[in-house]
């Protein structure tokens, strides 16, 4: 309850954002055990409270068996407040999404908050994902589906880069009238070559569900990659889209 309370109250002083609803969640390993509920609220408070200063966290609760471990990254262009409503947002959210699951992730817009019974920090994670993808498909399919692979190649290469804080983002005319924006990041916990690797097994992806399509993103638990035919990461230099409302997902559990 006074997690519950505290959390709240701190989400009252949060300036609004898109983060109601996460865009993704994966839950898995159902407990009883009230430690480990314990645990899990104690990493969500010293998530919510640390990520929200500096944009990226880790944590761990507990001893042995009950250790919980924690991560929480907000996208490496939004600003402070937003990062701070998105990490509320979560912490309000587990409990509906993931009740019980020791082991549980929501991806937001904003930001993405996890943990686990298994120390996962450090360690890239592509067992799972979650693919959107626009219903809407390039009026230039093949020029736009070359265009789609160049700025990804430039953005990934980015995200890996020095100084980049696993961030890469980029924009490219593709004719007079459109502009394609492209955003890769990868957790601040992986080593480059680790940010590398996911960024490259997210592109397996895209001959399946993006080709030709206006806007696809794949997410995984470690990096994601996004484009779009709208400006959605900032700053902004143009209206944004509705991604909900023109995106199919697939969610998908690779072996």
């Amino acid at each position: 309850m006074a997690l519950a309370l505290k959390l709240f109250l701190f989400s009252l002083l949060l300036p609004l954002c898109y983060c109601a609803d996460p865009i993704a969640h994966y839950c898995a390993q159902r407990f009883t055990s009230s430690q480990i509920q314990a645990n899990i609220n104690q990493v969500i408070s010293d998530l919510t409270t640390k990520a929200s200063v500096g944009g990226f966290a880790t944590t761990s609760s507990g001893k042995e068996n009950n250790t919980i471990y924690g991560l929480a990254q907000c996208r490496g262009d939004v600003s402070a407040d937003d990062c701070s409503a998105c990490l509320a947002s979560a912490a309000k959210q587990f409990p509906v999404t993931c009740p019980k699951q020791a082991d549980a992730r929501l991806w937001y817009d904003y930001c993405f908050v996890r943990y686990d019974t298994d120390n996962f920090i450090g360690q890239s994670d592509t067992g799972f994902v979650t693919i959107l993808y626009n219903v809407n498909n390039a009026t230039d399919p093949v020029a736009f589906d070359n265009a789609v692979s160049k700025i990804m190649a430039k953005v990934n290469a980015e995200a890996v880069s020095p100084g980049s804080n696993s961030l890469g983002r980029e924009k490219t005319k593709f004719t007079q009238y459109v502009t394609l924006y492209a955003l890769a990041q990868c957790t601040r916990d992986l080593q480059p070559l680790q940010c590398a690797q996911c960024l490259s097994t997210t592109l397996q992806w895209f001959p399946i569900y993006c080709s030709h399509r206006q806007g696809c993103q794949v997410l995984y638990s470690s990096c994601k990659v996004r484009y779009e035919i709208y400006p959605f990461y900032f700053p902004l230099d143009g209206e944004t889209g509705n991604p909900a409302k023109d995106y199919i997902t697939k969610t998908l559990h690779p072996h």
